[in-house]
């Protein structure tokens, strides 16, 4: 190894500001921008690398791991009896057989595909079986080994150019739905292969609404992987964007939506970076789009909607670390008007991080509680539920501390 190479932070003890030091670098993130984003100044933040001042306290040590995207509590602390899992959830029962389906490439033809009209109909089933059910996981892993598998020979057994392009379109979908079932899960490599595949899948059906909908895809798994790959993000994002304004005053609803979806990935890249008017300028684009969508329209995919718009507005003013603009934000969205169990879930979870950021920690886990009866995986599966759990938990008043640790046994990040 060269004398360069950035060193491996579990080979050797460290203290925590090392470990510290080497995850933010590993990010790509400066000591300014991690600073920012836990309301410190970067002379703390190098203080704590230098080891001047001692490992923060638990609520502070899980805001730095979010921050950084640590997936395991233990890679930041070093304690390995602190292995608490935190942006990457329990892998799921049914991994290995949607691993199996996704690894392997069917290259004769023991059997007839089914036709596009039957697997269109699969997926439809499949979309509105995961919005409906509060386990969506255990859903969408039963279905989509096969999905994969038969979609994977429609495209093999495709017998005119016309049949290849439907049905890679439809591929590149059951691999969308595939991302849903994998994200949060221990399995990076794999979560990568389903998004580049539904990319190129996407681009092979000559689609727009299939390309905008990889491409949203892509785009959240790119800023889901941290600061360094917010350019990345930005990159799929805004040149699909392009690709699809050229076809707006023609476009079907779907792509309507899909184009408003990305205007708010945009926006929510944004609002990572802390650019708050860039994040709200995307925001009010996209509720434009909304605004030319049927009242009861509802995205698949995406829950693109005129209902899902006072959640987005939500989750940009939580990333933007606007505790109250959150809180009045969270006031004015109405949760039970989106028509997805996950969705409406995920949107409890942006509420809470809105309340703890307001100060209002006991609104925070009553909304945790609403967002874990609504939809347990969904919960189970978020890192940022799981650290306000974790620093309640911690909590001097004993009713917030045992409202924390009930839930935190629910939710699995305690055993009970």
């Amino acid at each position: 190894m060269s004398s360069d190479a950035t060193p491996d932070p579990y080979a050797e003890p460290m203290v925590f500001g090392q470990r510290m030091q080497i995850l933010r670098t590993r990010r790509g993130m400066s000591r300014t921008v991690l600073a920012g984003l836990l309301g410190k100044s970067p002379s703390w933040v190098k203080q704590v690398e230098g080891g001047r001042l001692q490992m923060p306290k638990l609520p502070m040590v899980l805001r730095i791991a979010e921050a950084l995207r640590v997936r395991d509590l233990a890679d930041l602390t070093g304690d390995q009896s602190a292995s608490i899992g935190l942006f990457e959830g329990p892998g799921h029962a049914r991994l290995p057989q949607v691993r199996a389906a996704i690894d392997a490439f069917p290259l004769t033809t023991r059997r007839a595909a089914p036709s596009s009209v039957h697997l269109r109909e699969r997926l439809t089933r499949a979309w509105s079986a995961r919005h409906s059910a509060s386990h969506h996981r255990d859903v969408i892993g039963a279905l989509l080994p096969a999905l994969i598998q038969d979609a994977q020979l429609a495209v093999l057994q495709a017998d005119s150019a016309s049949d290849r392009r439907v049905a890679q379109g439809l591929l590149s979908e059951a691999y969308g739905l595939s991302q849903f079932f994998l994200a949060y899960q221990p399995d990076a490599s794999l979560l990568w292969r389903v998004v580049e595949r539904a990319m190129i899948s996407a681009q092979e059906s000559e689609d727009p609404h299939a390309i905008g909908t990889a491409a949203w895809l892509a785009t959240q798994a790119h800023r889901d992987s941290g600061h360094a790959h917010f350019d990345a993000a930005d990159a799929v994002n805004l040149e699909t964007l392009r690709y699809l304004e050229a076809l707006l005053p023609d476009a079907s609803d779907d792509v309507l939506a899909i184009t408003g979806a990305l205007h708010f990935e945009a926006g929510y890249t944004a609002a990572r970076r802390g650019e708050t008017g860039t994040a709200w300028r995307y925001w009010d684009r996209a509720r434009a789009m909304a605004e030319r969508l049927p009242t009861d329209y509802f995205h698949p995919v995406t829950s693109f909607s005129r209902a899902v718009m006072g959640a987005h507005a939500v989750t940009v003013a939580v990333e933007l670390h606007a505790g109250a603009e959150s809180v009045r934000q969270a006031s004015a969205a109405d949760a039970v008007t989106i028509p997805s169990r996950p969705r409406r879930a995920r949107h409890r979870i942006e509420e809470a991080r809105g309340y703890q950021l307001d100060g209002q920690a006991e609104a925070a886990l009553a909304t945790l509680d609403r967002a874990y009866r609504t939809a347990p995986e969904t919960i189970r599966y978020n890192g940022y539920a799981r650290r306000i759990i974790l620093e309640e938990a911690e909590s001097k008043n004993p009713a917030q501390r045992r409202r924390a640790s009930e839930l935190a046994v629910k939710v699995g990040v305690l055993a009970a």
